[in-house]
C-alpha cells in the first residue's frame, strides 16, 4: 500500500470520526491528510519531512482560520428560548372538538387529532366545538368562547 493511499485513508477515517464525535477538530486533520496524500500521489511532495510539514501547516491553518466559521455546520443552531412561545402555549386559542360529554367539569376533547383530558366550567356535550383557553400540562382548559389573543 502506497504512502499516498495511507494518507488518504487516514483522512477519510478522521472525517468519519468527526461525524461521530462532532468536536469540529478531526475534520481539519482529515482534510489535511487527504490533501497530503493527493500531493504525494501527484508527485508534488516526496520526502517524509515535506509530508509532515505540509500536513501540520494545513491542519493548523485550517483550525485557526476556518474552525470558528464551520462550527455551526456541525453543531447546528438552536433558537433562543425567548424567540418563541413555550410549546405548551402553542395550543391556546386553537379549536378542539368535544368527544366525551363533560361531567363535573371534566371530559375529553380532540385537538389536532390527539385526544386530551379537558376541564371546563361549562356543561359541554360530545360534538361541540370549543376553544383551548389554557394548557395545564396534560390537561386542557376549554370554553365555548374563543379567547382574546
Amino acid at each position: 500500500m502506497s504512502a499516498a493511499l495511507l494518507w488518504i485513508l487516514a483522512g477519510v477515517a478522521l472525517i468519519i470520526i468527526e461525524v461521530l464525535i462532532t468536536n469540529v477538530i478531526a475534520v481539519f486533520f482529515g482534510i489535511a491528510a487527504i490533501l497530503t496524500g493527493l500531493l504525494l500521489q501527484f508527485g508534488i511532495i516526496e520526502s517524509t519531512a515535506a509530508q509532515y510539514t505540509f500536513f501540520a501547516l494545513v491542519s493548523i491553518a485550517s483550525l485557526v482560520l476556518v474552525r470558528g466559521k464551520m462550527t455551526h455546520w456541525f453543531r447546528g443552531h438552536t433558537k433562543d428560548k425567548s424567540e418563541e412561545k413555550p410549546s405548551f402555549q402553542h395550543d391556546i386559542g386553537e379549536r378542539a372538538s368535544v368527544v366525551e360529554d363533560f361531567k363535573q367539569g371534566s371530559g375529553r376533547v380532540t385537538l389536532n387529532g390527539v385526544r386530551w383530558n379537558a376541564l371546563s366550567n361549562e356543561d359541554l356535550k360530545a360534538g361541540e366545538t370549543v376553544w383551548v383557553i389554557a394548557n395545564e400540562g396534560i390537561e386542557l382548559t376549554v370554553s365555548r368562547t374563543r379567547p382574546i389573543a
